[in-house]
């Protein structure tokens, strides 16, 4: 019985075998792929990958590469490195002497060069003598020679020195007095004359090598131009300096140094006692040079009245302005334009910082603690923009006191007027009408009342311009600024360039638009024309042509599409690119290698 059990047992196990043997076979396989449609699956793979190849990636390319218009490099770099120009200041000065023969002007004029030139030993600042009488340099003959101006024209020698007349720094006037034992200079406040008198035996015969004249002469032209000079020698140092750096300030720099100023001053400043000459300089150097403003193409002054009371409400600020301050400004209207606005505060009180004014029974006045200066403004309430426009604002304040506290003045100097350091001026007008003329302080405030202040706002306006101290003419504090100005804007348009191109080596993913090349062309262009300007003596040239180098240099390097570029770094564009690329490019990929894998195999089986 279990022998037929077994048997039937193996017998349905071998069925259900055949059975699911019968099954499998009985699957169809899938038929085979035609020729016509794998050449399908290959065009379109093809397709879709020549359209990636031909369309997409030059797309691509033409839409997201970055412009880079072409630099001169290696040029900008000069400039910034001071190889492509170094600068000279030919001074010239003309010597008007009516009462000497030619022989003897002409000889004395010679002596006295030499004088100057044993005197100074600083080559790129110097003062060049000629004879006002014929106005023909020593070494040259009187027949006219041609010459050729800035603007290419041709002319002859006299046209050549009537510019030269036009650009002198300096007339010396020689005038003999019968009575004059020694030597004497006065220099003209209101023009750019020096004046020297001297007696009828100081005239230097023919023969003679040196003169007490000449020497004299040689010795007041050079300390007349001793802090100019200094100042030069700073720019210069300062500007070839490699921890100069363009944004940090104006060219003219933040600090003086002793030695800086007695390598360039006159021999005399640099001998025994003249040590404290040359450290004397160097601090109102210093001083003067922390106190004067960025160079900008145009300043805002703002002049303001401030009462405590409610008077005066009025004032008769425009004629005062036209009288006092619109001289001066067209006279720098050559270096920096400015635009000029009033306004009156009513009710303006001290800054709560600030002690009451102290009375002295003594001197009957009314005085202000030096360390209150300071806080004197008060920027809570007083309404005083701290930029008006594109240009610096300068703030200069008229304050009237209450009439019991008249007069006002600073404790210890008894000043009326002190200057803040880059900001403005403060000059408080003690009216002498006193507290009981209440009806006249109702009427406002005259021109005559206003003058004073305007004329003490003038020279701290100068201050702030970074004119110098001396010598005391104005006219020649201006031409002395024309050139200060102008070897600063020559040397910081220098800088700027050379941080353009080492910005432009530096990045080479930032773009470099036509307007940039445009304006470095213009700066450079610019550039050569005011190194030219200053060897040639012509200073109001070579300050208009700096300007123009200074603003086209500042346009190319803060060009708005160059800077925005730089704070796109590749990472953004991996974030942006991969969301992208990833589920295009898999498919794509996968098919290709599919594709090659096919072909492989074919051509190991051909």
């Amino acid at each position: 019985m279990e022998d037929v059990m077994r048997r039937s047992s193996s017998h349905d196990s071998l069925a259900s075998d055949s059975t699911a043997k019968l099954a499998v076979a009985s699957k169809k396989q899938p038929p085979p792929e035609s020729l016509e449609s794998i050449r399908i699956r290959s065009l379109v793979v093809a397709s879709f990958w020549a359209i990636v190849i031909f369309l997409g990636l030059p797309t691509w390319w033409w839409t997201t590469s970055i412009h880079r218009a072409r630099l001169p490099l290696r040029e900008m770099l000069e400039w910034a490195d001071g190889k492509a120009c170094k600068p000279a200041f030919p001074l010239q000065i003309f010597i008007d002497a009516p009462s000497l023969q030619e022989t003897e002007a002409e000889h004395l004029v010679r002596i006295t060069q030499h004088a100057l030139d044993d005197l100074n030993e600083f080559s790129a600042h110097h003062l060049r003598l000629r004879l006002g009488k014929n106005s023909m340099p020593l070494n040259l003959t009187m027949t006219p020679t041609p010459f050729t101006n800035d603007a290419g024209s041709t002319g002859n020698y006299r046209d050549e020195l009537a510019l030269l007349r036009k650009e002198a720094a300096l007339t010396v006037r020689l005038l003999s007095h019968e009575n004059t034992a020694t030597f004497k200079a006065e220099l003209q406040v209101h023009s750019t004359v020096l004046d020297v008198y001297y007696g009828p035996g100081h005239v230097p015969s023919i023969s003679s090598s040196s003169s007490a004249l000449a020497n004299f002469i040689a010795i007041k032209l050079q300390d007349l131009f001793a802090e100019e000079q200094a100042t030069i020698a700073y720019i210069l140092s300062s500007s070839n300096s490699p921890t100069s750096n363009h944004h940090s300030s104006t060219g003219l720099g933040q600090s003086i140094h002793t030695s800086q100023i007695s390598s360039s001053s006159p021999r005399e400043l640099r001998s025994g006692s003249s040590r404290a000459s040359a450290t004397e300089l160097a601090a109102r150097l210093a001083s003067r040079m922390t106190r004067s403003l960025k160079y900008a193409p145009t300043y805002h002054l703002t002049i303001s009245l401030f009462t405590p009371t409610a008077s005066p409400s009025d004032w008769d600020i425009d004629s005062a302005l036209a009288e006092s301050l619109a001289p001066l400004l067209e006279s720098l209207s050559g270096i920096s334009n400015f635009t000029v606005d009033t306004q009156v505060q009513l009710y303006a009180t001290f800054s709560p910082s600030v002690q009451s004014p102290e009375y002295d029974s003594d001197l009957e006045i009314w005085s202000l603690r030096e360390e209150d200066l300071s806080g004197f403004i008060n920027a809570a309430e007083w309404p005083l923009s701290p930029s008006i426009g594109a240009g610096p604002t300068l703030n200069f304040v008229i304050y009237v006191p209450d009439p019991g506290n008249v007069p006002l003045v600073v404790k210890g100097s008894q000043a009326s007027s002190w200057l803040i350091p880059q900001w403005g001026g403060v000059f408080i007008l003690n009216s002498p009408r006193g507290a009981s003329d209440e009806s006249a302080r109702l009427a406002g405030l005259s021109k005559e009342e206003i003058q004073p202040a305007l004329l003490t706002f003038s020279h701290q306006l100068l201050s702030f311009l970074g004119a110098p101290q001396s010598p005391p003419s104005l006219p020649l504090q201006l031409q002395t600024l024309t050139r200060l100005r102008a070897a600063s804007l020559l040397f910081s348009a220098s800088s700027t360039m050379g941080s353009l191109a080492r910005l432009t080596v530096a990045l080479p993913s930032i773009a470099i638009p036509e307007t940039v090349s445009t304006a470095v062309d213009i700066t450079l262009a610019q550039l050569r024309r005011t190194c030219g300007a200053l060897k040639d003596g012509r200073f109001n040239d070579a300050l208009s042509h700096a300007r123009v180098a200074e603003a086209e240099a500042e346009n190319g390097f803060f060009e708005k599409s160059m800077v925005g570029q730089v704070y796109f770094p590749d990472e953004h564009k991996v974030a942006v690119y991969l969301p992208l690329l990833g589920p295009v490019g898999v498919p794509l990929v996968m098919s290709a290698l599919k594709e090659l894998k096919r072909l492989w195999t074919s051509f190991k089986t051909t």
